[in-house]
């Protein structure tokens, strides 16, 4: 018997504040992404990155000060942790951030899939709507087997867009045939058999790709 598997998908969405709130979207983004430099610069210099749970010692009460709710610091401590680890990994310099990008919590949101409208804990207890410009090819996860989960929103240029999560549980079916494919100079084949070994279909479709890119390495 399969067991299910999440599929997750982003959906990319432009946003627009109708109360003129984007002067306070924009402050929150901007002292969110301090916050995640103020975390990188202090444990940059450790010889080991820190620990969820010492994060948490080294950094809660402070950022709380500044007005974020308890998942937006959890948000910040994960996010900074990430940076540090991936550019210790590939042996860069200490990270300066410059996007005003957030990563949200499911509980820091509210969004009406409905009216389009997302609703933003920002700073101080504060919240600000934003109004969705959708897209007809984003209605398919709306049926209501799409969960929406964590959101990133940033903004830049002007524009705020905002990345919503979607994800379902998917059971995958009990494959029927086997597909064999062949990548050839000139052509692809394939060969499809059912689960006793007897041929279900073969095929041959033209393919000029590799002939191409040597005609042009040729003339380069």
């Amino acid at each position: 018997m399969s067991l299910p598997v999440r599929a997750t998908v982003t959906a990319r969405v432009e946003a627009v504040t109708p109360k003129g709130d984007e002067g306070l979207l924009v402050e929150f983004l901007r002292t969110y992404r301090d916050s995640v430099q103020l975390v990188v610069d202090e444990i940059w210099g450790l010889s080991e990155v820190p620990s969820w749970a010492e994060l948490h010692v080294m950094f809660y009460n402070r950022l709380m000060k500044m007005g974020f709710r308890a998942h937006h610091v959890s948000e910040i401590y994960k996010r900074a942790k990430e940076v540090v680890e991936s550019t210790r990994k590939n042996s860069g310099s200490k990270p300066l951030l410059k996007k005003l990008t957030a990563r949200i919590h499911t509980l820091d949101y509210k969004i009406d899939l409905d009216k389009k409208i997302l609703r933003l804990a920002i700073l101080h207890g504060k919240w600000v709507e934003l109004k969705l410009v959708w897209y007809s090819y984003l209605n398919k996860y709306l049926d209501g087997s799409w969960k929406p989960g964590e959101i990133i929103v940033s903004y830049r240029y002007g524009r705020i867009l905002v990345y919503i999560t979607f994800h379902r549980d998917v059971v995958f079916r009990e494959p029927q045939t086997v597909m064999g494919v062949d990548l050839n100079f000139n052509n692809i084949t394939y060969t499809i058999i059912d689960l006793n070994s007897e041929l279900v279909s073969i095929g041959v479709m033209p393919f000029k790709g590799l002939k191409r890119a040597l005609h042009y390495r040729k003339l380069a």
